[in-house]
C-alpha cells in the first residue's frame, strides 16, 4: 500500500464508525441517551408482557388485538396535545411528571398480575392510558434533542439515540420471553417499574429546559397552528408522507408467522425473522458515521425508502430463508437509515418553540402508518395469500416513495446547507451559543 492510500483508507474506516462526540461533550446528552435506553428497554419487556398475559387469560387473538384499538385514541390525542405542552412547560418537568405517572400505572399493572384472577378490564384501561402518558412524554423528549447537542452535532446525536432504541428492541422482547418463562408476568412488570424508576430519576437530573422564543399555550388553535406550518413546507411534508407510505405499503412483521411457515416452510425461524431487521438497523446506526458527509437529506430518506419497499419485495419472492433473511436485515438498515435522516430535517430545521407540536404530529407518522399497514398485509394475505401480500406492498413502497419525490420537489432537492430553514436555525444556534 502506498503512503498516500492510507490517510484515505483511515478516513473511510473513520466514516464507518459511529461519532461519539456528542457523548463525550455533553452531560445532558448523556442522561438523555442512558435514560431513553433503559427506557425502551423496560417498555420492549412489557410489550412482550401485556399480550402475553390478555392471550393467557381470555385464549383469543382478537383480545389481543384490541388492546392496540384501545390505545389508537389515546395516541393520537395526547401525542398532539403532548406536543402543545412541550411547546409551553419546561420540557424537563413534562419528563419527569409523565415518568412519573408511567411509574404507577405500570406498578398498577403490577399488582393486577399479581391478583389471584387478574381483571382483564384493567389491562384494557390501563394499557390505555399508558398510551396515553407516553404520548404527551415523547414529544417533550423528542424536542429535547436539538437542545442538548450542538446544531452540527445533531446527525451524531440521532445515530446514538438510534443505537439505543435498536439495541432496547433487539435484547427487550428475548430477555421478556425468558423472563416470563421463567418468573412469570408479574416479574416482567417489576423489570419496567424498575427501569421506568431509573430513567425518570436521570430525567430529573436533567437541567431546565423552558421553551425559547415564545411558545404558545396549549390549546386547539396552537395545534392547529403547527399543523399548517407542517403542511406549509413540503420538505417537512414529504418526511411524513415517505414514512407513512413505507410503512402503509410495506411492513410485513404481522405476516412473518404465515410467511415462515406457509411460504419458506421454516417455522423454526420465525424469530430470526422478527429480528432481521433490528440488526440490519443497528449495523446501519454503528457505521453511521458518514451520515455527517451528506447533506442532500431529502434523497437520503428517499432512496432509503425506496431500498425498504425493493428489500422487502426481494425477501417476498424468495422460497430460501437464508436470501429471505439477508433482504430483510437490508430493509431494516435502510428503514433506520432513512428515519436517521427524517430526523436530522426535523431537528436541524424547526425552530424550538415549534418543536414540540411537530413532535407530536411526527407521533402518528410513527404509529398510524403501522397500524394501517398491519391491516393491508392482513387483508391482502386472506385474500390473494402471503407472498402477494408481501411482493405488493414493497413494490407499492417504492412507486409510492417516487411518486412522493415527484410531487414535492423541494424535499427531493433539500440540502441543509442552503435551506433557509436549517440557515435561520444554525443561525439562532450560533447566536445563542
Amino acid at each position: 500500500m502506498t503512503e498516500p492510500d492510507q490517510p484515505k483508507k483511515a478516513g473511510w474506516l473513520a466514516a464507518l464508525h459511529v461519532d461519539l462526540t456528542p457523548m463525550r461533550g455533553h452531560r445532558d446528552y448523556r442522561l438523555l441517551l442512558i435514560a431513553g435506553t433503559v427506557f425502551y428497554f423496560g417498555y420492549m419487556v412489557s410489550y412482550v408482557a401485556l399480550p402475553y398475559q390478555l392471550y393467557h387469560l381470555t385464549g383469543s387473538n382478537f383480545a389481543v388485538g384490541a388492546l392496540g384499538l384501545v390505545e389508537l385514541l389515546p395516541l393520537i390525542v395526547c401525542g398532539l396535545y403532548g406536543g402543545a405542552l412541550a411547546d409551553h412547560l419546561d420540557r424537563r418537568t413534562m419528563l419527569v411528571a409523565t415518568g412519573a405517572g408511567q411509574i404507577v400505572l405500570t406498578a398498577a399493572l403490577l399488582v393486577n398480575a399479581l391478583l389471584p384472577q387478574p381483571q382483564v378490564w384493567v389491562i384494557y384501561a390501563l394499557g390505555g392510558l399508558l398510551a396515553a402518558v407516553a404520548s404527551l412524554q415523547r414529544p417533550s423528549r423528542d424536542a429535547l434533542l436539538p437542545r442538548v447537542v450542538g446544531h452540527a452535532e445533531l446527525p451524531a446525536a440521532v445515530a446514538l439515540w438510534s443505537i439505543g432504541i435498536q439495541l432496547s428492541m433487539l435484547v427487550g422482547p428475548s430477555f421478556g420471553g425468558v423472563v416470563i418463562a421463567q418468573a412469570g408476568v408479574p416479574v416482567a412488570y417489576a423489570i419496567d417499574v424498575a427501569g421506568l424508576v431509573v430513567a425518570t430519576g436521570l430525567f430529573a437530573l436533567l437541567r431546565p429546559y423552558p421553551v425559547t422564543d415564545g411558545g404558545q399555550p396549549p390549546s386547539l388553535a396552537s395545534i392547529v397552528d403547527g399543523i399548517k406550518y407542517a403542511a406549509g413546507r413540503k420538505d417537512l411534508l414529504g418526511t411524513y408522507a415517505v414514512d407513512t407510505i413505507a410503512m402503509l405499503m410495506a411492513s410485513p412483521v404481522v405476516l412473518f408467522p404465515a410467511f415462515a411457515t406457509e411460504v419458506l416452510h421454516q417455522p423454526a425461524m420465525l424469530g430470526l425473522l422478527y429480528s432481521a431487521g433490528t440488526v440490519g438497523g443497528l449495523v446501519a446506526t454503528a457505521t453511521s458515521g458518514w451520515s455527517a458527509h451528506v447533506h442532500h437529506h431529502g434523497r437520503a430518506v428517499v432512496i432509503a425508502a425506496a431500498t425498504w419497499g425493493g428489500a422487502t419485495a426481494v425477501a417476498g419472492l424468495t422460497g430460501n430463508i437464508w436470501i429471505a433473511l439477508a433482504a430483510f436485515v437490508v430493509a431494516g438498515g435502510a428503514d433506520m437509515v432513512s428515519g436517521m435522516f427524517r430526523a436530522i430535517i426535523w431537528h436541524q430545521t424547526i425552530p424550538d418553540e415549534k418543536r414540540g407540536r411537530l413532535a407530536g404530529i411526527e407521533v402518528l407518522s410513527y404509529s398510524v402508518g403501522p397500524l394501517g399497514g398491519e391491516a393491508r398485509a392482513g387483508f391482502i394475505a386472506d385474500r390473494a395469500g402471503v407472498r402477494a401480500s408481501i411482493v405488493s406492498g414493497g413494490v407499492l413502497c417504492v412507486l409510492g416513495v417516487a411518486a412522493t419525490a415527484v410531487w414535492l420537489r423541494d424535499f427531493w432537492s433539500y440540502d441543509a446547507r442552503t435551506d433557509e430553514h436549517a440557515i435561520a436555525q444554525r443561525e439562532r444556534a450560533a447566536a445563542k451559543a
